[in-house]
């Protein structure tokens, strides 16, 4: 019994090994529909900003490239691209400037590029791939107040840095080209959260012995919840379908 235990044993271990991509590149691009919401209130120092989103919808290209190799330790890699725009309506005493009693058209910008180290937990083991990461999410932001009298309108931007932590899980359909997928970036600290979580299924045109086209469809969520009672509280969210073509080699 013994023997019959580590023979089989052994063969799942050379299947799991058989079936794992020593090395892979993805790469990706597609749109986004973002249909965006929410609000901002800034109150540090008795100011009285508000800000309320009005946009509805709007979409924005994404692309993304993935690289996985054989060398241990080292970590694979991914990255990925999108931007996050919305306008509303602004008022009142902001941080770096002062709309007044008026009421004005408010623009802004979030682009954001991901730099995300990572580790197969599974690689493709019983059709199942599980990764584990960390996210290095740099946000370029801007911001345009239209000029409305008195006040003579605004112009600013501002980068930083926001690591989550991220986890990616995949399941291959057996005897199919389809695959299903999804994924989270999330950080939380007391009541404050944010977070980016997608999910899609693909499928894969396997009909070329080196690069393998692919069509994704999915919904992606991004969502930010800040709550600092001494100063800003904001409360905005980006969500939608997403489409897009893949190339795996």
């Amino acid at each position: 019994m013994k023997k019959i235990l580590t023979t089989l044993t052994c063969v799942g271990l050379l299947a799991s090994s058989a079936s794992a991509d020593f090395a892979r590149l993805e790469m990706g691009l597609g749109a986004w529909a973002q249909n965006s919401s929410g609000k901002i209130n800034y109150t540090d120092n008795g100011a009285d900003g508000t800000y309320a989103s009005d946009k509805g919808s709007i979409t924005q290209p994404y692309l993304w490239a993935l690289v996985k190799h054989p060398v241990p330790v080292v970590p694979n890699l991914r990255l990925e691209y999108v931007s996050l725009e919305d306008e509303g309506k602004g008022s009142g005493k902001f941080k770096d400037f002062d709309i007044g009693g008026v009421t004005t058209d408010v623009k802004y910008n979030m682009k954001q590029y991901d730099i995300i180290p990572y580790y197969n937990i599974l690689d493709n083991t019983a059709w199942i791939t599980l990764d584990l990461g960390l996210d290095l999410k740099i946000v370029q932001a801007s911001i345009d107040a239209s000029d409305k009298a008195p006040f003579t309108g605004y112009s600013g931007s501002s980068n930083f840095l926001l690591p989550l932590l991220y986890v990616r899980g995949r399941v291959e359909i057996p005897a199919t080209d389809i695959g299903l997928e999804a994924d989270a970036k999330y950080i939380s600290y007391n009541s404050n959260a944010v977070y980016d979580v997608r999910a899609k299924i693909d499928y894969t045109f396997d009909v070329f012995p080196v690069v393998q086209p692919a069509l994704e469809i999915g919904y992606r969520v991004q969502k930010v919840d800040v709550e600092d009672s001494s100063s800003l509280n904001v409360d905005l969210e980006f969500s939608g379908v997403y489409a897009g073509i893949m190339l795996r080699y």
